[in-house]
């Protein structure tokens, strides 16, 4: 039986993601952003959580984990890099380990960029990616520790991945990408689609989470650094892809 994934709203502009194994009812939680919010999803669907997956250390993913734990006793899984900053680990994983929820397997890449200790949680079986700030619709994280090629070839790393691959990420930044994407790639008759579509789910309350690798290849800038039309819109014509996507990025930053 397939996966069962429910999204909804944490914080102001976090996303929440619970994964189930419809065949064992095993279920985790992709990060805590905020405990109550957690808690409410499991309690409206009558599930168990038994996994919390962390993604990376930021206080924003991680700062409702002891709540829901001491109220579920799951077991916490994340990253080894970032064990000395979220001291409810129960178990630390690295590049290349495999995480069980039921019968369900996840692999473990590290993708840092946004910062060092960064996973995301691949499932091969559903055609998923769990990835946190690394991508976002239409959109990247920021480069907080190490540098733009760092993230650069995280992002790279996902882009191989099949073209129905479906994302979920961090946070619902998809009004803001979008509107940047518009300005880099104004002769983009998809991006302008994306952007309609974005508006329209911010007046709507509706979620633009997940995504598709498809989707975003066509659209997100920051996958798209290889295309002429983006190298044209920093004036790097001639340059390598990082530097695009360098130039991306900090343009996105003063956005």
């Amino acid at each position: 039986m397939p996966a069962e994934i429910h999204v909804f709203r944490c914080l102001e502009d976090n996303i929440g993601v619970l994964v189930r194994d419809a065949t064992t009812g095993a279920c985790a939680s992709i990060d805590v952003p905020e405990a109550r919010a957690v808690l409410r999803a499991l309690e409206e669907h009558n599930w168990r959580l038994t996994d919390i997956l962390v993604t990376h250390r930021h206080g924003d993913h991680v700062q409702g984990i002891p709540e829901v734990k001491s109220k579920t006793g799951c077991r916490v899984v994340g990253p080894a890099k970032a064990a000395g900053q979220v001291r409810t680990l129960d178990e630390t994983v690295r590049e290349g380990d495999r995480v069980a929820v039921g019968d369900l397997t996840l692999e473990v890449w590290e993708t840092p960029g946004h910062c060092a200790d960064h996973v995301s949680y691949w499932c091969p079986s559903e055609s998923v990616l769990f990835c946190g700030d690394t991508l976002f619709t239409m959109g990247c994280g920021r480069v907080l520790e190490g540098s733009p090629a760092d993230l650069w070839k995280s992002l790279e790393r996902i882009a191989s991945l099949p073209a129905d691959t479906t994302i979920y990420c961090g946070h619902d930044y998809t009004l803001s990408n979008a509107r940047f994407a518009r300005a880099a790639d104004p002769n983009n008759p998809e991006v302008a689609r994306r952007l309609e579509e974005a508006e329209e789910a911010r007046r709507t309350g509706r979620l633009l989470v997940p995504t598709t690798l498809a989707a975003e290849q066509a659209t997100n800038p920051f996958l798209r650094a290889r295309e002429p039309a983006l190298a044209r819109a920093v004036g790097l014509e001639e340059a390598e892809p990082v530097e695009v996507f360098r130039a991306l990025r900090e343009w996105k930053n003063r956005f």
